[in-house]
């Protein structure tokens, strides 16, 4: 399988479940400021929306939508615990807690990635994302991960969104315990797994740097 991405946007969380998954797989690098891929290929003709992650199978089908792409991978490894059985109420609560980060976190931070915005109106978007996180970090109180005692997509997709906050001026430092404690508890417990750290390293990631938004963060990667 090949994996087109960009490194520290949102395609990391497929990433590291691939990584998580031991599936053998070959990274494709994809400029998303140009949208040519590493080859010099324009990356539109993989993609129509120009948006990464896509996932390309080994009989040439294409896959995008990186919470689609989770479920295939743990689908295809059979990794019940990346992505619970089919019909199983723990399945809907970890697709559950992927719905709302990609609608509620992931689309939030486009408002901070574009540039036609100006410095007060980001101040209000990031003030409704910070309240957002602080309502995610009160769910990660006295568990491990989003869904329980073992790790999932939804983590590492949570794991890829927080990490735009720096690059976005949002402080979800733990400062102030109370509020985001349990969310940087959570960040530093998923940077510690193997998988994660692989990822990162393929990418050309510092580790405490975690992620970062595609150059048109904005649009959506």
């Amino acid at each position: 399988m090949k994996l087109y991405y960009s490194p520290g946007a949102c395609s990391l969380a497929p990433h590291i479940l691939l990584c998580e998954a031991t599936l053998p797989h070959t990274l494709i690098k994809v400029d998303t400021g140009t949208h040519l891929t590493q080859d010099g290929i324009d990356f539109y003709t993989i993609n129509p929306t120009g948006c990464v992650p896509v996932l390309e199978l080994d009989d040439g089908q294409r896959l995008s939508e990186g919470p689609i792409i989770a479920q295939f991978i743990a689908d295809h490894a059979r990794r019940d615990d990346l992505m619970p059985c089919a019909g199983s109420m723990a399945r809907y609560r970890v697709m559950e807690w992927q719905n709302y980060i990609t609608s509620e976190l992931h689309k939030s931070f486009s408002a901070l990635f574009n540039p036609a915005l100006n410095a007060a109106a980001k101040a209000v978007f990031a003030a409704i994302l910070s309240e957002k996180f602080a309502w995610v970090s009160r769910q990660l109180r006295g568990k491990p991960y989003l869904a329980g005692d073992s790790f999932s997509a939804a983590d590492a997709y949570l794991f890829t969104v927080a990490g735009w906050a720096n690059h976005a001026g949002l402080d979800l430092s733990d400062q102030d315990a109370d509020v985001f404690g349990p969310l940087q508890a959570f960040l530093a417990r998923v940077a510690a797994r193997a998988a994660v750290q692989e990822a990162m390293k393929a990418e050309g990631l510092p580790a405490a740097e975690r992620s970062k938004p595609c150059a048109d963060q904005h649009r959506e990667c």
